[in-house]
């Protein structure tokens, strides 16, 4: 969008003020309020920010120069639940140059290796949320009715939702994302929005935008919007489902309908794949980056029979039980969850998904077993390794993974910083299970 198609935009919808958002090395979204007369200034020059005041972006309070957030015209767009707001995505920059801790910038690093082959990334993202709400200090389903063992796909839980769900999904449309489902998951007062795939750039984008908009349209209504991994121990957890393919502008490069194997992939899905299992555990840290993120993939059941999480290292075709599944011609990671920064998430696929690529990795034959019912015999006899079961196993994972941490720069060691830190107050948290165990056990 040029400046003055711009302008022209912000007057027909009589914006009256700009929101220059980035994202925290969490990926949750930063902003400044900019009076619309300034949009140029935050298009050149960037709206200003402390960055010592950002989490992760590795600057400190005395030497470091400020972070300016530099909007990406392309991305400009109304707030339909802020009337006379627009926002636009930003890149941070420091000393004028784009910052190697924004993850954004680190996202479109990674993309350039794809670019420079004339193909495309795509991703679909598939966010599931818990609408809640709070009474008497008690965190519940938002419907006091929404207690079945099983409601996925329940017709009342959906209907009696649907003043959040419908505004939620109408703001959306209205700014280009084409929402096509909406459902109730497998956990009380849990649901999913589908949205329409895109390049991952803007798919990143998008994910953020639906978070913005999910949390301030509940919070009108007097709910809560929680993107947490797994707010209830005995349901499944929210997951954040990402479907990828790459294009040369022709044709989808990931499909070949020849493939012996029946998943109509292609050898370069296959390679891929290969290098995302190999990385499977390093990249845990980054798409699963909580201490309650490993209470989602921990192996084993849950009430409604299974957990939905992908706790095996493994790929298949319509099998929901490993971490890759492959619907045809398309390969979903159903590995993240929904409290990942999608950015960095998606930086850390494209640098295991090319190492693949690059080296020819073999995934090995696909498993459409189920693999909840495995024993742990069975796993070892078909070479299925487990990913990490907490986040301390997963940031050494990513420690010791060296074409990771290469490829995304020293915005990992930051991460890896600020995740020892959380295992660390985590370890020294005493919880109501354990006063309840040992207070007068011993």
């Amino acid at each position: 969008m040029s400046p003055s198609e711009a302008q022209q935009f912000l007057k027909e919808n009589e914006v009256k003020y700009i929101l220059a958002q980035f994202v925290d090395i969490h990926g949750s979204a930063k902003t400044k309020s900019v009076p619309a007369e300034h949009y140029n200034t935050v298009v050149t020059d960037g709206a200003g920010f402390a960055g010592f005041a950002i989490w992760g972006m590795g600057m400190t309070p005395n030497v470091d120069a400020d972070y300016m957030a530099v909007g990406d015209a392309s991305t400009l767009s109304l707030v339909p639940w802020q009337p006379g707001y627009a926002r636009i995505a930003c890149d941070g920059h420091t000393h004028g140059k784009p910052h190697e801790y924004d993850t954004r910038v680190v996202l479109k690093k990674q993309l350039e290796q794809i670019t420079a082959r004339g193909w495309t990334f795509f991703t679909g993202m598939e966010p599931e949320f818990s609408l809640l709400r709070k009474v008497e200090g008690k965190i519940l389903p938002a419907d006091p009715g929404d207690t079945l063992s099983k409601p996925c796909y329940d017709y009342k839980g959906l209907s009696r939702a649907r003043a959040f769900l419908e505004r939620l999904s109408e703001s959306l449309r209205a700014v280009g994302i084409d929402v096509y489902q909406i459902d109730h998951e497998d956990a009380n007062g849990q649901f999913e929005i589908n949205y329409t795939f895109t390049d991952a750039l803007t798919s990143c984008d998008h994910y953020t935008f639906f978070k913005m908009g999910a949390a301030e349209i509940a919070a009108e209504l007097g709910l809560i919007c929680s993107f947490m991994p797994k707010p209830f121990s005995n349901r499944p957890g929210n997951g954040l489902h990402m479907h990828m393919s790459i294009g040369d502008g022709k044709r989808n490069l990931f499909e070949d309908k020849s493939d012996k194997n029946g998943l109509a992939l292609s050898k370069l899905a296959y390679h891929w794949a290969a290098g995302l299992l190999k990385h499977a555990p390093a990249l845990a840290a980054l798409c699963c980056p909580t201490v309650n993120s490993y209470k989602r993939l921990v192996v084993g059941r849950s009430l409604t029979g299974a957990t939905w999480a992908p706790a095996y290292i493994c790929y298949g075709g319509n099998n929901r039980s490993g971490m890759i599944r492959s619907p045809g011609g398309r390969l979903e990671l159903r590995l993240p969850d929904a409290s990942c920064n999608a950015y960095l998430a998606t930086a850390a696929v494209i640098a295991a998904g090319m190492d693949g690529v690059n080296n020819e990795l073999d995934p090995g034959a696909p498993n459409n077993d189920n693999l909840y019912d495995y024993s742990q015999a069975q796993l070892d006899a078909a070479g299925i390794r487990v990913l990490p079961q907490n986040l301390h196993e997963a940031l050494v994972a990513l420690e010791k993974d060296e074409v990771i941490r290469a490829a995304l720069g020293p915005v990992v060691d930051e991460f890896l910083r600020l995740k020892h830190m959380e295992w660390v107050e985590y370890m020294r948290h005493v919880s109501d299970w354990e006063v309840s165990s040992y207070l007068e056990f011993f």
